[in-house]
């Protein structure tokens, strides 16, 4: 199960670099959109019944390394450097601190990781594990990533050649979104991308599951951002898995994939002068404004970031647009490793407070005879961006590499990494600072844990990247994973996973304001849709509405939709097991209604049901446990006793028993051995 990749690595206490062999570049023209069907797609079981295939098992392998570009040396001084440690701890309080997947006969592991509501995910080379977030305890594996596929058939399922597990939260879904590339190849030629949606907010629970095909290329180094309009992602690619043809950017169809929908993929294949790019994604409650492009961010030279910008439209591709770069002047610097590391880590982290934008990124460079961890602010990403502030933190010998940064709702920024030197081994801290702090600065590190062995063997080869992600629960604390040795020794790497946050950031307390509607409306109905998305239709406003609209929680905006076949208000809107809703009763300008409807979200239509057998207005409307709907109560001219049910799978309502108290303006819930 080799894997074939681009990084900046390091070894033991120093960092090396290692090529494994000439790298051929083609030159490849840059082109407009290309479309990438599916391949495949299902939704699965809830994986914590699924077979979990045991960690592996198949002895020791050295994962080689392809390196697209060429060196950046330059022979300027590291005009940014924080050159000496700050007198005060860095202002967070701790919370988890545990053990997370160990050595399973793979290196690098390049640990990868995220928080959702309840969980922390991390993955390692083919491997992944789920974690209690509130405990730390493993609810789930570790165990092959594959296993996620199991059922699913093809290359995702039965590889045998997996690399680059990427997990991420998506949080204004509350999905999980986990990704990796499988090849019955050991060249990765061709090449799969396996990306896995989660049905709910829970990771053990069942997924929607994706193969897309790069043909005979091999799409190396994925990296991936969450956004409202897609799920953003990059590669570089390799042609036959062996020549190095041009980054290529792609946007996966997220609301289709949320819903277990045909999806299909935009991308835009860049040439051999592109490589590493990295797309941005979202933290925080606020989405970016309506119809803003992702950003994607490259190195470029010794003194320069490119910055671009990618629009997609799934309705028509050919309009999706792929614009940049922007040059963004930086200090100069020297990539890690005499020139070789190239690179930018995992996340481009994006945080919209209204008052501005913000993008926050880091590499590691040569700083003086160290290398330090060099990160940026970049505002305005979408209009004319602006450099707020860099710099570098290399404040004594030891070398920090491997880092990952991240910014809560306050503005604090917190940025982990690895640390050693000839008398420190590999070991895991993180830096920070808030608000207040000068630019380009950060304040004294805080330790997570002290590694007690360095790596041995002749490979040179110590990891490509780690993981700093913010919990959506509180959109304060921060979550850190990141590798160390345990003892000195070739293959026995582990993984440490912890949180902490800084005592300054609070999440608001009660209410806050978000986008208003579009029209003012009462007596309406709000519905949550299964791509996290809320149903807000009919209602009264001077006349009855059948108008509908639907709000995005993660730009808190309202957009318009597909309006009712008859307006009406005080009716009920039930989600479906099959994502539809059904509009039932209610009151219209005929009086009081008898006809249904059913909303489609992937459509954004309303078409017309079987009618309820009494017409009523002020009822309840409850899902049961097997997937028909009880219509109770409510208003006929009068309070009604009467129910009915409806059956999505004939479109009917049939009645049911009656209450025994006929009723109006009441409740009826859902109790957990099913019965209402």
């Amino acid at each position: 199960m080799l894997r074939f990749r681009n990084r900046c690595f390091f070894f033991g206490l120093c960092c090396s670099a290692l090529l494994w062999g000439p790298i051929q570049l083609l030159a490849q023209p840059q082109g407009g959109p290309q479309v990438i069907p599916e391949d495949h797609h299902d939704t699965s079981g809830p994986l914590r019944s699924m077979p979990q295939i045991p960690p592996n098992s198949g002895g020791q392998h050295i994962v080689p390394l392809r390196y697209p570009g060429p060196a950046v040396v330059t022979t300027q001084p590291d005009s940014v450097r924080q050159s000496s440690m700050p007198g005060a701890l860095v202002a967070t309080s701790p919370g988890l601190n545990f053990g997370g997947i160990s050595a399973d006969g793979l290196v690098p592991p390049d640990p990868n990781g995220s928080v959702g509501a309840t969980q922390f995910v991390e993955t390692v080379n083919i491997e992944y594990a789920i974690y209690n977030k509130a405990t730390g305890a493993l609810q789930l594996g570790p165990a092959q990533i594959n296993s996620i596929w199991s059922g699913f058939g093809g290359v995702c399922q039965t590889g045998p050649n997996y690399s680059d597990p990427i997990v991420l939260y998506d949080k204004g879904a509350a999905r999980w979104f986990i990704a990796q590339i499988a090849s019955a190849s050991s060249t990765f030629s061709p090449g799969t991308e396996c990306i896995a949606i989660s049905t709910t907010s829970d990771a053990t629970g069942s997924y929607h599951r994706y193969a897309f095909s790069f043909g005979s290329n091999l799409n190396d180094y994925p990296k991936f951002g969450v956004w409202p309009d897609a799920y953003y992602g990059s590669y570089n690619i390799f042609q036959n898995g062996a020549t190095f043809v041009g980054a290529e950017a792609c946007a996966y169809n997220r609301s289709a994939m949320l819903v277990g929908n045909t999806a299909l993929a935009v991308c835009f294949q860049r040439s051999t002068s592109d490589a590493s790019l990295l797309p941005s994604d979202l933290d925080g409650a606020v989405g970016p404004p309506s119809g803003e492009p992702n950003s994607y961010l490259e190195l470029s030279g010794s003194s320069l970031l490119n910055l671009y910008k990618f629009h997609v439209d799934f309705t028509t591709p050919s309009n999706s647009t792929f614009t940049g770069p922007t040059a963004i002047s930086v200090a100069a610097f020297s990539r890690a490793c005499g020139g070789s590391g190239n690179c930018i880590p995992q996340s481009l982290a994006y945080r919209n407070f209204g008052s501005h934008e913000s993008l926050t990124v880091n590499h590691s460079i040569t700083s003086g005879s160290s290398v330090g961890a060099r990160w940026y602010e970049i505002r305005s990403p979408n209009g004319t961006p602006v450099l707020y502030q860099q710099g570098t933190f290399a404040p004594d010998a030891n070398f920090r590499w491997m880092g990952s940064i991240a910014m809560d709702q306050a503005g604090d920024i917190a940025l982990g990494y690895s640390v050693s030197s000839s008398s420190v081994h590999p070991s895991i801290r993180y830096t920070g600072r808030i608000p207040g702090d000068p630019l380009g600065t950060m304040e004294a590190e805080n330790s997570i844990i002290a590694g007690q062995g360095s790596q041995t063997g002749s490979f040179g080869r110590w990891g490509d990247y780690t993981s700093m992600s913010v919990d959506p629960s509180d959109d304060c604390t921060f979550w850190y994973t990141n590798e160390y040795e345990p003892s000195t020794d070739s293959f026995n790497w582990a993984t440490q996973i912890a949180s902490f946050k800084f005592s300054s950031c609070a999440q608001p307390s009660g209410f806050v304001l978000t986008g208003s509607m579009i029209t003012p409306r009462f007596v309406h109905t709000a519905t949550m849709l299964n791509n996290g998305m809320v149903l807000v239709a009919g209602g009264y406003n001077s006349s009855y509405l059948a108008s509908a609209e639907l709000y995005d929680p993660t730009t808190g905006t309202f957009t318009s939709t597909g309006s009712l076949n008859t307006a009406r208000y005080a009716h009920t809107a039930t989600r479906l097991n099959n994502g539809l809703v059904l509009i039932a009763g209610g009151y219209g300008s005929g009086g009081i209604l008898s006809g249904a409807e059913l909303y489609n979200p992937t459509t954004g239509t309303a078409t017309v049901t079987g009618s309820l057998n009494g017409a009523r207005y002020y009822h309840t409307a409850t899902l049961l446990n097997d997937g028909t709907v009880l219509i109770a109560g409510g208003n006929g001219g009068g309070a009604v006793a009467t129910a009915e049910l409806y059956n999505p799978a004939t479109g009917t309502f049939t009645l049911t028993g009656s209450l025994n108290a006929a009723r109006e303006y009441h409740t009826a819930t859902l109790l957990n051995n099913g019965l209402v």
